[in-house]
């Protein structure tokens, strides 16, 4: 997922690194471009990222929902480690409905997965998802896209799943490395300790050696280029 202005300051990185691993890539952005980009003709901003996500999985439930077992939103400044995501992936069905990332725990029961970290869906958790505004039963009730596609994936029964490695150590990290893997100062968590409970997400020995996403990219493409 992206926004024009970013075309060549992020998205050519990204093309040049952990793209090339996928089977399939598709960047979705408000406009179409011969980078190329899918226009799905939204507006910039904030307050249009849920629109944004929806549009875009609508999209790909008409056009590619055979193509694909998984499919994985992941935004602009995102680094994937593809080859341990199809790892996770392979002890999974894609007809069983469910979906990985990061869990957030407030406001929805089973928790939701952190927009910043990407998530990836199974084809059948793509499939409720666009049969839920189809049919009705889900809302665009909030500009938060991924609490509220978490609201919706619970409404249609698609189960949050847990994407920890064996020890328990987080795979998708929404955060930047260092709060990943430093303890803080004075013990001052970052904002998202409130928004988790299964472990602490500032602390040494969090951060899985079986990374799948993190953040930012332009370090990831820094190291990415040094390797």
């Amino acid at each position: 997922m992206t926004r024009p202005e970013n075309l060549q300051k992020k998205l050519q990185h990204i093309r040049a690194t952990w793209a090339k691993h996928c089977n399939q890539v598709l960047y979705m952005s408000s406009q179409s471009s011969d980078f190329p980009t899918v226009g799905l003709n939204i507006s910039e901003g904030r307050s249009q990222l849920y629109w944004k996500t929806i549009r875009a999985f609508q999209y790909l439930h008409a056009h590619h929902l055979q193509h694909a077992d998984w499919f994985l939103k992941a935004d602009d400044d995102t680094f994937v480690v593809v080859e341990n995501l199809r790892y996770l992936l392979s002890h999974h069905d894609t007809e069983e409905p469910v979906y990985f990332g990061h869990k957030f725990w407030p406001f929805i029961r089973q928790g939701y997965m952190s927009g910043g970290a990407g998530y990836v869906l199974s084809r059948e958790a793509l499939r409720r998802f666009v049969q839920g505004f189809s049919t009705g039963r889900c809302k665009h009730f909030s500009f938060v896209e991924d609490m509220a596609l978490g609201r919706c994936m619970e409404t249609m029964g698609v189960k949050a799943g847990d994407s920890r490695d064996p020890n328990k150590r987080e795979t998708f990290n929404p955060f930047r490395p260092e709060n990943h893997l430093i303890s803080p100062k004075n013990g001052k968590q970052t904002w998202g300790y409130n928004y988790y409970k299964t472990s602490r997400v500032s602390a040494a020995g969090s951060f899985s050696l079986k990374i799948l996403v993190i953040l930012h990219l332009n370090l990831m493409v820094t190291v990415a280029n040094t390797v």
